[in-house]
């Protein structure tokens, strides 16, 4: 296999310019993050099925997997060339072993564990802490087009507020983080999920804890049709346009997805 060095680092020419550009960044212009600093990323076992329901429901179970199983890789891309250390947060909790199948184990593998999804954010936060990260920065897998500069400014943001939160066009967020000594488990308590509500009701718990939050970009998570159309317009002069998503995306049937008569009977 041909490959290609991108500073210490051999690169298969497979993984085309998105990898490149992502590895580039990490190797050239990777921010000075201490390694008490810890990504955790939020993934869902493709294999459990279940996986993006909105998007099933339009796209097919089979394909809204597979499209699935590619946010997951181009986002484990993302946090891998931020150089920043991570670890893969999977429900469900006995998911470990089909996860480590599919993605090899050099990654570190963490159960979600809690009753609701804040129980399980709040767990993972708790047990990073308690581990001796002293910032700590939790991210989705349906944000696959996320730009690693992001990533890292939300860690450059906690040396000058107590939390960084990134709001999401649906009313949710895809990013939220704390330094150790300003953690407010509050926020992921009495919030109704998966709600237009949700980054207004964590606003107003960080307000009345005293907390100072610094509000990264918007961006559009993909949840639904809507949001896998924008997805594709949005990436098509960009460098995500060559990534696993988008490549996979290219040898759908566009009427599968941009279907007025599918449209109309959403």
């Amino acid at each position: 296999m041909r490959v290609i060095c991108v500073g210490n680092h051999a690169l298969p020419l497979r993984c085309q310019p998105f990898y490149a550009i992502l590895w580039m960044n990490a190797v050239v212009r990777r921010p000075c993050i201490p390694d008490d600093s810890l990504i955790l990323l939020f993934i869902k076992d493709p294999s459990a099925g279940g996986v993006k329901s909105r998007l099933a429901a339009v796209l097919g179970e089979e394909v809204a997997t597979e499209l699935y199983r590619n946010f997951v890789l181009d986002t484990l891309a993302l946090v891998e060339a931020s150089g920043i250390p991570f670890q893969v947060c999977h429900y469900p909790p006995d998911a470990g072993i089909s996860l480590k199948q599919w993605l090899g184990d050099r990654f570190i593998f963490r159960p979600q564990v809690g009753t609701d999804l804040g129980d399980r954010m709040e767990f993972a936060f708790r047990q990073a802490f308690a581990e001796g990260r002293t910032k700590v920065v939790l991210i989705g897998s349906d944000i696959p087009d996320l730009p690693t500069s992001v990533v890292s400014g939300a860690f450059e943001a906690l040396d000058r507020k107590d939390a960084v939160i990134g709001p999401a066009r649906d009313g949710g967020y895809y990013l939220v983080g704390f330094r150790n000594d300003t953690f407010l488990p509050g926020i992921f308590r009495g919030i109704p999920w998966s709600t237009g509500a949700v980054f207004a009701d964590t606003l107003a718990v960080f307000e009345r804890g005293g907390r100072t939050v610094h509000r990264l970009s918007l961006w559009r998570d993909v949840d639904a049709i809507d949001d896998l159309k924008d997805l594709m317009v949005r990436s098509r002069k960009t460098h995500f346009s060559s990534s696993r998503t988008m490549v996979y995306l290219a040898g759908i049937d566009p009427d599968l997805i941009f279907s007025e008569v599918r449209d109309a009977k959403i």
